[in-house]
């Protein structure tokens, strides 16, 4: 494959109902509102995928994300890992909110190529629309187009290929990297089991492949692959991947989860030194810290001149040089966008031998090997798990960690679950209803969650929260009930939940 003919991936961006989905359509022939719930609302819920074919012949990859400002971290999501947008913005409403957010999230990634959209053109004229995208967007291409008439959309398709002719793959290497797919679905196909999704975001991928399955760090054989619903023998970085996995049950695996061959040296991780954009006295800010499909919430740290550590309280699935999103958790809102320098830090201050380490990660420049942190322990052993603790409890409390918002019962810890009365005097377990055991770092992530869907929408309930964590409702309802009795939230004679206080949950 030629330089010319590298896979690229496209995401759209843009304000509710400005015609994001219905464009897509246009170019591509797919609608990508593929869930009943989207197709009776006439809004975008999930994230969408279609290939799109320029002008030229080049095959693109399509990722069309919701625009409402409920499902903006489901836009992050999709938007990580894109070389180049698709702005759309309607002649008859012009800029809005969600436009400036999702500006602002394509500047936190560095996606800084692409095209603007005006649609709705034969609504509306398109010039005063126009005239405020080129402030927004002033190296981008803006094209009027209609979607409903046709008109402009063939001009749409030419100035992304004109885009597209001026990239890169996004992250320098990608392609010659080791595999890694961060996972945006997963489901059961009958009769071939697991399929997990996501664009791939650097290596190859072929059918007999062994590749780990992370952050359970469970092996995961590659079956069979397809790409935009074609079967193909090998995958390349940057092109949407469909991957039957043999020996993962649907169970195992969930948005958010990552494949990696094991050479990517990927692992978890709860310790991030990073270059941030960040403004302001943020300095033990709660935050939300997206990477990849995964969301975190975490504390921030200042080191000083741009540099931060951040503190996951659930692990990401980062490496060195990827992209990260800061977002507040409330009232939800994009803070700024950084960059990874060690993934895989130790807990630190601002000490000069450390600063002037990270100076020269963020200017690029080899690292001493005198110098390179010791090999980490690649789990969630690098959260602090209480003191004094032996090493079999804090085993265990690895365990719990990992485990995140699917507490295990006691009959599935085995020997290790003689440690809980330890843990929960030390104030690291917490028992959830009558059996389910969660470490407070996971039970905490859940309440941010929690905060974050009612400051943005009123209220919860059970199968809001279940999708949000995409997982089953036996841990949803327990995790609820169990916030319900810490006083943490109410139940209303409706089943849903709101906020009674902002308490400790533990």
């Amino acid at each position: 494959m030629s330089a010319a003919d590298e896979a690229l991936t496209l995401g759209t961006a843009g304000h509710i109902d400005h015609g994001k989905t219905a464009l897509v359509q246009a170019l591509t022939g797919v609608d990508t509102d593929r869930l009943p719930q989207e197709q009776a609302r006439g809004m975008s819920i999930e994230l969408g995928f279609a290939p799109l074919v320029l002008p030229g012949g080049r095959r693109v990859s399509v990722v069309d994300v919701p625009g409402h400002e409920r499902f903006v971290r489901t836009m992050v999501a999709g938007a990580t890992g894109i070389d180049f947008h698709l702005m759309v913005i309607a002649a008859d409403d012009g800029v809005m909110p969600q436009t400036l957010e999702h500006a602002e999230v394509l500047a936190a990634l560095g996606i800084e190529h692409g095209v603007v959209a005006i649609t709705k053109a034969d609504r509306a004229p398109p010039e005063r629309a126009a005239a405020e995208a080129a402030e927004l967007f002033a190296d981008s291409e803006i094209v009027a187009c209609s979607a409903r008439t046709g008109e402009g959309v063939a001009d749409v398709a030419a100035a992304l290929e004109r885009a597209a002719t001026l990239l890169t793959p996004n992250g320098e290497g990608r392609r010659d990297g080791a595999a890694v797919l961060h996972i945006d679905r997963a489901f059961t196909i009958h009769g071939a089991g697991t399929v997990v999704t996501g664009t791939l975001w650097s290596g190859t991928l072929a059918a007999g492949d062994t590749l780990s399955l992370l952050p359970a760090q469970r092996p995961a054989r590659v079956r069979s692959l397809q790409v935009h619903d074609q079967p193909a023998e090998r995958a390349h970085a940057g092109q949407r991947v469909a991957v039957n996995l043999a020996g993962i049950a649907r169970g195992d695996v969930a948005r958010g989860d990552a494949l990696a061959d094991p050479a990517a040296a990927l692992a978890p991780t709860h310790l991030v030194d990073a270059a941030l954009d960040l403004r302001g006295a943020l300095h033990g800010r709660r935050v939300m810290v997206h990477h990849g499909t995964r969301a975190a919430p975490a504390r921030l740290a200042a080191l000083g001149d741009g540099l931060w550590q951040v503190r996951l309280q659930s692990p990401l699935l980062a490496a060195a040089g990827d992209r990260l999103v800061v977002r507040s958790i409330a009232p939800p809102d994009t803070l700024a966008g950084g960059t990874v320098l060690d993934p895989r830090a130790r807990r630190h201050g601002r000490r000069p031998d450390v600063l002037a380490r990270l100076h020269r990660l963020r200017r690029g420049e080899p690292e001493p090997a005198s110098e390179a942190p010791a090999s980490p322990t690649p789990a969630a052993s690098e959260a602090p798990s209480g003191p004094g603790l032996q090493p079999e409890a804090i085993e265990l409390a690895d365990r719990l960690l990992a485990a995140g918002h699917e507490p295990p019962a006691r009959a599935d810890l085995g020997a290790g679950a003689a440690h809980l009365p330890t843990l929960i005097q030390a104030g690291v377990a917490v028992r959830i209803g009558r059996d389910l055991y969660a470490h407070r770092d996971a039970l905490a992530a859940v309440a941010d969650r929690v905060v974050a869907i009612i400051d943005d929408e009123g209220a919860v309930t059970l199968a809001r929260l279940r999708d949000e964590l995409q997982t089953s409702r036996k841990y949803a309802e327990a995790l609820l009930e169990h916030l319900d009795q810490a006083r943490f939230t109410k139940r209303l004679p409706d089943d849903r939940r709101v906020l009674r206080r902002r308490r400790s949950v533990h």
